[in-house]
């Protein structure tokens, strides 16, 4: 079986072209508030390396068929660069570069020591076995292996893709070192160095910045409600700990359908039904929702846990959440945040919201250069500690600035890696 993948029930709107314009806007919102001249822009906006390459797979019938497979690598003021890396039908080499610049910002906001990258692979993991994916994970490992390692640049699991693909890069990069090389990649099997934590860490911080988020509005997150869009590896985490602390879960959606129950749905019910058909449709007691309407219902909390443009002009009037925290990276338009600033929607935005994993990548790539293992509690807790300052910060920032929230994150994780480049100097 490949691994579930968060998917909208409706196709993203903005193709990599305008995820990418989405995330050179924000950066440029960032600049001007900070006072930077356009060749700040303009080295900020342009990733330092990236590489595409093809991957000719041999499929299980004994045809042949010709992948493209991307590595961007767009900031390294701060550190190594680090990023996740999808298998998805719709991967463009403007989408990676957009996500690859998110994950810079991502790192900065939450002091992790870590530039931004991303990889891609045109694939659908539902179309190949599980050999295919192996096949194809290792050629795509050897061709970007120059550029890669626990020092450079540091993959993670994305969307269809899990901690057996991980497995599959550390151990071809290993090879071809001479030696086990565990911190080339993050997000492993535990049995191979992976931390404890890793898997359910995106949706923990979620869960965090929705609790805090919740409350600076004034609602009580017990008998809260919430919608949340994807049912992969961070919505379906999400909803157990909002359910887990007593939110009603009302609707979920995958990409074969949504569901809704008024009365809450019994999420640890819902995950065994899933577990068993591999889709939330047809679950028990359950009312059928139809296209994007899952975006739309009268809820306390929506979560987009899909893709990038799922909240778009089109439909964000529309939107009656009173507060959104996005589990996906890039799930709202610029114009949509615009809509709902008007609205008196609060949106915390993804660079803050679903950093968890990232911030607990971080903490397997600490663990594995030290050969040293942390248990759960440590690690959940030092991610709480995290989430909690990072959102302090930016709510702060927010006020400070009159800004909203993703354009106080934006600006303070900018304002880092700046100052972080000034400080360096220009090589020569």
């Amino acid at each position: 079986m490949t691994a579930v993948v968060d998917s909208p029930t409706t196709p993203a709107i903005a193709p990599g072209a305008s995820v990418l314009a989405d995330a050179r806007s924000q950066l440029k919102t960032a600049t001007d508030v900070l006072g930077f001249d356009d060749s700040m822009f303009a080295m900020l906006a342009t990733p330092r390396r990236e590489v595409t390459v093809s991957i000719p797979l041999r499929r299980d019938n004994g045809t042949y068929e010709v992948l493209t497979g991307h590595r961007v690598q767009h900031n390294f003021s701060r550190g190594p660069a680090k990023g996740g890396l999808r298998y998805s039908p719709d991967v463009t080499l403007d989408e990676v570069r957009a996500l690859a610049m998110w994950m810079t910002w991502k790192c900065a906001l939450l002091d992790v020591p870590y530039g931004g990258a991303k990889g891609g692979v045109r694939i659908d993991p539902r179309e190949h076995s599980q050999a295919e994916l192996e096949r194809v994970t290792r050629r795509y490992t050897s061709e970007i292996s120059p550029l890669i390692g626990p020092e450079r640049d540091i993959p993670a699991p994305d969307i269809g893709t899990d901690e057996r693909t991980m497995a599959w890069m550390m151990d071809t990069y290993s090879v071809q070192q001479g030696h086990t090389v565990l911190g080339v990649t993050t997000g492993k099997p535990i049995a191979l160095g992976g931390s404890l934590g890793r898997a359910t860490a995106t949706s923990r911080g979620v869960a965090h910045v929705a609790f805090a988020a919740l409350t600076d509005r004034g609602i009580t997150v017990a008998g809260a409600t919430a919608a949340v869009q994807g049912f992969g590896k961070v919505g379906r985490y999400a909803a157990r700990f909002l359910a887990e602390a007593g939110m009603k879960v009302v609707a979920v959606s995958d990409q074969y359908g949504a569901i809704a129950d008024e009365r809450g749905l019994d999420v640890p019910a819902l995950e065994e039904h899933v577990d068993a058909t591999g889709s939330v449709v047809g679950f028990a007691g359950s009312d059928v929702l139809e296209g994007s309407a899952l975006l739309e219902l009268d809820v306390d909390l929506l979560v987009p846990a899909a893709v990038e443009g799922v909240l778009h002009a089109g439909n964000a009037e529309r939107v009656k959440a009173k507060v959104i925290v996005e589990g996906a990276n890039g799930p709202t338009t610029p114009e949509a945040d615009d809509i709902f600033r008007r609205n008196d929607i609060l949106v915390a935005p993804d660079i803050l919201a679903n950093a968890g994993g990232v911030v607990v990548s971080y903490f397997e790539w600490v663990q594995s250069s030290q050969a040293f293992w942390w248990s759960a509690d440590e690690v959940e807790s030092r991610l709480a500690q995290r989430m909690d300052i990072a959102w302090r910060d930016v709510n702060a920032a927010a006020r400070k600035r009159g800004l909203a929230l993703r354009d106080a994150a934006t600006v303070l994780a900018v304002e880092r890696v700046a100052q972080a480049h000034l400080m360096r100097g220009l090589y020569p």
